[in-house]
């Protein structure tokens, strides 16, 4: 049986890692559709749409009747990341970006037979400034009630419930927590300040200062990129898949105390202090230094930093490197005993998934090698 999967967002950072895991897929073909094309696409299809537009979307989709699964990864998002979150045009926008894609796929695309949507663990509403923490419990389950708010997830998982109804296909809706990946100029993408960030003081002959006051031990956790596309991949098949909603994280939590040795081994660094640094602000001010080491190492990446790391995405990770969140008494943990028991088991350690992508970015020639300098 043919499966062709059409990944919305292929170019950001669940959408690239998505593309290339079921291109790795024997009998599958894969489409992408994002405003950004990737400069490499391989051998996967590429379309480049602004899913706003409703006359452009319904002219593509419906003409895509052989598509068997859909990975909706899309998102736009305001400059600032976090205002947009309780901004209802924006909601509305994302909403409206589903719609577009979608009315007009499921009329041509009869062989359709699964959906996985990307929400996030913004679900829980910890972000609401109307709810918080209070009545919040921890771990965060999914079987849990809704805690309403405005909220473009639900807007997006109430169109296609109401769509399913009149369908053969089934949906499976994923909460991963905060990914790392390669993808370049995204919203929320911790990875690339970082390695840029440690690139920038190598070159200085400094040694890799945290970019906050103090490392207080206070639990995170992440998810590779990767493995919430090898989720992807076992959800399209797996009967157990269906219906479900699951969070996503590497399986473990880790502390930046515990994980930034590693961080600083890997980049061929010494281990520094904690220093009180804005990357929002720090890395704008040092484009022409970005700029001088991509020439100078011969990179493949973007010699303007802001363009590679994306301004919302410094604005992230700003927030991710501070302590415990002011009113926030306990770590927003997510539990991931529903998604193993329906089946999908993969784990990474957090802190060999640093080693990991950022031994990648240098492979990739994004960051200078490790003693480069």
């Amino acid at each position: 049986m043919t499966n062709k999967v059409l990944v919305a967002g292929a170019s950001g950072l669940v959408g690239e890692a998505a593309v290339r895991r079921f291109a790795a897929r024997p009998g599958w073909k894969v489409v992408g559709v994002s405003r950004r094309v990737p400069e490499d696409a391989g051998n996967t299809a590429f379309h480049s749409i602004d899913l706003t537009d409703a006359v452009a979307s319904r002219e593509l989709f419906g003409k895509m009747g052989d598509v068997t699964h859909l990975v909706y990864a899309a998102l736009q998002e305001t400059p600032g990341l976090f205002e947009g979150w309780l901004d209802e045009t924006n909601i509305e926008r994302n909403a409206l970006m589903l719609r577009n894609l979608f009315d007009p796929l499921s009329e041509v695309a009869t062989g359709l037979r699964h959906i996985s949507l990307l929400h996030g663990t913004k679900a829980y509403g910890v972000h609401h400034p109307s709810l918080g923490y209070d009545g919040l419990r921890i771990p965060l389950r999914e079987r849990d009630p809704r805690r309403e708010h405005r909220n473009f997830y639900f807007d997006q998982e109430s169109y296609l419930r109401e769509k399913q109804v009149h369908g053969t296909w089934q949906m499976t809706v994923f909460r991963p927590t905060v990914i790392y990946g390669e993808a370049a100029g995204n919203n929320m993408n911790p990875l690339l300040p970082i390695a840029v960030y440690g690139a920038l003081l190598r070159e200085e002959g400094r040694p890799l200062d945290h970019p906050a006051g103090s490392l207080e031990p206070w639990l995170r956790e992440a998810v590779h990129a990767d493995l919430v596309a090898d989720a992807l991949s076992w959800a399209a098949t797996s009967p157990a898949a269906a219906g479900g909603t699951y969070n996503l994280t590497n399986g473990d939590v880790f502390t930046w105390a515990g994980v930034w040795p590693a961080i600083a081994r890997t980049l061929g660094m010494p281990l520094g202090e904690p220093r009180e640094v804005s990357l929002r602000e720090e890395l704008p001010r040092r484009r022409r230094e970005w700029a001088a080491i991509v020439a100078k190492y011969g990179l493949a990446s973007s010699p303007d930093v802001m363009e590679l790391v994306g301004y919302n995405s410094l604005v992230y990770t700003d927030n991710m490197m501070r302590g415990a969140p002011a009113g926030q008494p306990v770590p927003a943990l997510n539990s991931t005993v529903a998604v193993r028991h329906a089946g999908f088991g993969a784990c990474i350690d957090t802190e060999d998934m640093f080693v990991e992508l950022l031994q990648r970015l240098e492979a990739k020639r994004v960051i200078p090698p490790a003693g480069s300098s």
